[in-house]
């Protein structure tokens, strides 16, 4: 544990940052796989890594940074990305210069990477590096993994081989290009509540199976992979905005396959068919998504003719996102490595409650908290943290008198005072003869607290809830 002044210092602050939290997050957008280059020729990764900034806490570290240095030029963020084997020479990367939305968020991708033939991995991580423009640097943030491929399978996809296949429920982005030339790629996007065809920003959407049988109203969804023929709904990540029922068919010289029913694979050409239409699709013209009629093939009654702007290659897509605070202690040091919590397990009951931190890049100097109280914590390796449940009593509660669950976040702050913020929480509950509107004895006995105390011990096992918030 911290030293008792230290600790209480820190948890002033902690208290001040739950009150009013100015988190400052970086998210990574990028495909999940990646197609390799051969000779001269370079295929930059499409669509090409994003990067958006978000949360109040930029701007107060700005403003910080301008009433220290007394400039204009010192506080803007910029940043370089490349693949994680490049050494550190900042000239084998692609520099970044962040714009601001309308939405606030800072923005800026990668339009130039690409992996060469010589380089001969089957997987790699994209590595960005973020500086103010004073030079004083903010931290070191990894995409997840990207898979590489030589070029889209052509091979009807076996479910014995996943790899390439594309679930039910997971990420992915569309984009359309025009004879297969690169300045006229146009990704599906959303703005404004509605669907545009964007040449600068990408969204990710995911892709739900339906049961076909079932109206947009009800639209249950289904697990499984995803294969020509089905029914699909896309709904984007960021917004939530949903286009209707659509079913997914396969792309063949600018035809739609009606009688195709395979895995879908990365980077395969795919239509749209609105279901229940007549012969119209997901299309593009210029800058606006429309609905195209197709036509019908007189020779060939299972396909239909498609426009240019009707035939989208689809690629899965991954999301990394990084969150800090701050706001609350001067840090000189990079803010890197970020942990990530991805799952939480607990053990034992009543006094020796032990909760395991399981995720990626934790290091020996972070504490786990419960809102604004310490854990007593135990490094285990950079996937694991171990920590000591604080008793209730720590909130201000006692277990006798606990009537309502108590919620608390679960944070993770390093020794300098910095705060990293988890969509995670923690609930007490109370025990079962104490939920509101029962009957509370009036007359306990002298030796209740012995009495109280064993059935703390016996029922806190099970009265320990942990949540993950969507």
């Amino acid at each position: 544990r911290s030293n008792p002044y230290q600790a209480s210092l820190l948890r002033d602050s902690v208290r001040r940052y739950l009150q009013l939290p100015a988190d400052q997050t970086v998210l990574i957008l990028h495909a999940k796989v990646a197609q390799k280059s051969y000779g001269n020729e370079k295929r930059f990764f499409c669509p090409p890594p994003c990067v958006y900034l978000s949360g109040p806490g930029w701007k107060l570290k700005q403003e910080q940074i301008k009433a220290r240095d007394l400039g204009e030029a010192g506080f803007r963020v910029c940043g370089y990305m490349g693949l994680d084997s490049m050494g550190s020479s900042l000239m084998e990367t692609q520099k970044l210069s962040f714009e601001e939305q309308p939405d606030a968020k800072g923005f800026s991708c990668a339009k130039a990477l690409y992996i060469s033939d010589t380089d001969k991995r089957k997987h790699f991580r994209l590595v960005l590096k973020l500086f103010f423009s004073n030079g004083q640097e903010i931290g070191t943030f990894h995409s997840k993994l990207i898979k590489v491929i030589s070029k889209p399978s052509q091979k009807k996809q076996s479910l014995k081989n996943t790899d390439l296949c594309i679930s039910s429920g997971s990420k992915v982005s569309l984009f359309n290009r025009l004879r297969s030339q690169t300045v006229s790629t146009r990704y599906l996007s959303v703005e404004g509540g509605a669907f545009i065809a964007s040449a600068r920003q990408w969204a990710a959407f995911t892709l739900h199976l339906a049961d076909e049988r079932c109206t947009r109203s009800e639209f249950p969804l289904r697990e499984g992979y995803i294969r020509y023929g089905s029914v699909v709904q896309l709904v984007c990540t960021a917004t939530g905005v949903t286009l209707p029922p659509l079913i997914i068919r396969k792309v063949m010289k600018q035809y739609a396959m009606l009688d195709v029913d395979e895995p879908i694979s990365q980077l395969h050409k795919c239509a749209f068919q609105f279901q229940g239409s007549d012969r119209m699709y997901l299309s593009l013209s210029s800058e606006k998504v429309i609905q195209f009629q197709a036509s019908p093939c007189p020779k060939e009654a299972n396909r239909e003719l498609l426009n240019d702007g009707s035939c989208w290659t689809i690629i899965s897509t991954e999301t990394v996102e990084y969150t800090f605070s701050e706001s609350l202690a001067c840090i000189r040091e990079p803010v890197s490595p970020v942990p990530l919590i991805a799952a939480l397990q607990l053990t034992g009951g009543g006094d020796v409650a032990m909760l395991e931190v399981q995720g990626e890049y934790f290091h020996a100097h972070l504490k786990v908290w419960f809102g604004d109280v310490e854990a007593e914590t135990m490094y285990r390796s950079p996937k694991s943290l171990v920590c000591v449940v604080p008793d209730v009593s720590a909130f201000g509660s006692d277990w006798r008198w606990l009537r309502y669950p108590i919620t608390v976040p679960l944070l993770l702050i390093r020794d300098d005072g910095l705060i990293y913020s988890s969509s995670f929480t923690f609930t007490y509950t109370p025990e079962q003869s104490c939920i509101p509107g029962q009957q509370v004895l009036s007359d306990v006995p002298q030796d209740s607290d012995k009495l109280l105390d064993s059935i703390h011990q016996e029922f806190t096992r099970t009265n320990f809830h942990l949540f993950m918030q969507a």
